[in-house]
């Protein structure tokens, strides 16, 4: 007969087996961590896209045809729209500005600019004249975009420069080509909330 308790072949055989579900817990917690972090990037890489997308059909659904004055007084059209090649990518007029008490009502100014590979919306205080911008990143690591605006005939331009100073496109079209989303193409009525 033997005292009561474990042989040491015992322990080692218990003490293995709580090992290996101890390693297989920190091993599925760890997964979990990483699945989690991973959502939560990709949520927020979206999060940025969506933004982006409301902002800008925000913008071109309350787009003014309305003229504005640069900082020496010279008319400036309603709509300016670059190919997005350029830094300037797009400028208007919107209606819904802060302004509710100004002559011309409540407008504001908005430009869209990309700056070192990043979207960025520029909100000014004043439509006429120079004026402080409040700036908004939209996207960063774009490497492309590219813009084109579509005419009262249907027809895609490169650039906006109609003989009208007042016209505005129907619709611009977007596609941005960034490091964490891809290509994207997105599609924008203009005027549409007037």
């Amino acid at each position: 007969m033997r005292p009561n308790g474990f042989t040491l072949v015992e322990m080692l055989i218990a003490l293995a087996i709580f090992g290996m579900l101890t390693a297989a817990g920190v091993t599925l917690l760890t997964l979990t961590v990483r699945t989690q972090e991973t959502s939560e990037r990709l949520l927020d890489e979206l999060g940025a896209i969506r933004r982006s997308g409301a902002l800008l059909t925000a913008d071109l659904g309350q787009a003014a045809a309305r003229t504005r004055r640069d900082r020496d007084g010279r008319p400036v059209q309603a709509f300016i729209g670059s190919g997005g090649d350029q830094a300037l990518l797009m400028a208007l007029v919107r209606r819904g500005g802060d302004d509710e008490d100004s002559p011309q009502g409540p407008l504001q100014r908005v430009e869209y600019r990309l700056n070192e590979g990043r979207l960025e919306r520029l909100a000014f205080g004043h439509v006429d004249g120079e004026a402080q911008a409040v700036t908004v990143p939209l996207l960063a690591g774009v490497r492309q975009l590219r813009l084109r605006y579509r005419d009262d005939e249907g027809g895609w331009r490169e650039t906006w420069d109609p003989t009208d100073p007042t016209r505005l496109p129907r619709a611009v079209e977007l596609v941005s080509d960034t490091e964490d989303h891809g290509t994207v193409r997105q599609l924008f009525l203009v005027g549409s909330g007037r």
